[in-house]
């Protein structure tokens, strides 16, 4: 849970945690974790977009995104046999997808 701190010390407090990770790493190394700080906050960021939109179409409760709440049963019931099938369909793809990008990676190894 994120602490109740003002907005200005919670930014201040991620340039200091910044500050303090680089002084034992590499560039190399601060590039990786600076790039799998990014992904995570494109995650968070992705998700939270995602649920305000699914409560805008109304297949989320309201208070959800406030409190917490995953609500993945609100999804579950929500969502008709042929919605599942073509996400179903869409996962297939990009599983193969990313299966010939990994062959093709060993290939070239």
């Amino acid at each position: 849970m994120i602490p109740n701190i003002p907005p200005k010390l919670f930014s201040a407090s991620a340039i200091v945690v910044g500050y303090l990770l680089i002084d034992d790493m590499t560039a190399n190394e601060q590039n990786a974790l600076g790039n799998w700080l990014m992904l995570v906050a494109q995650v968070l960021s992705t998700n939270a977009f995602y649920r305000a939109v699914m409560q805008e179409r109304g297949l989320e409760p309201k208070g959800s995104t406030e409190t917490g709440r995953n609500n993945a049963d609100t999804f579950a019931n929500s969502i008709n046999n042929s919605d599942h099938e073509e996400t179903l369909n869409m996962l297939e793809k990009m599983v193969r997808a990313m299966q010939q990008e990994i062959d093709e990676i060993k290939r070239n190894l």
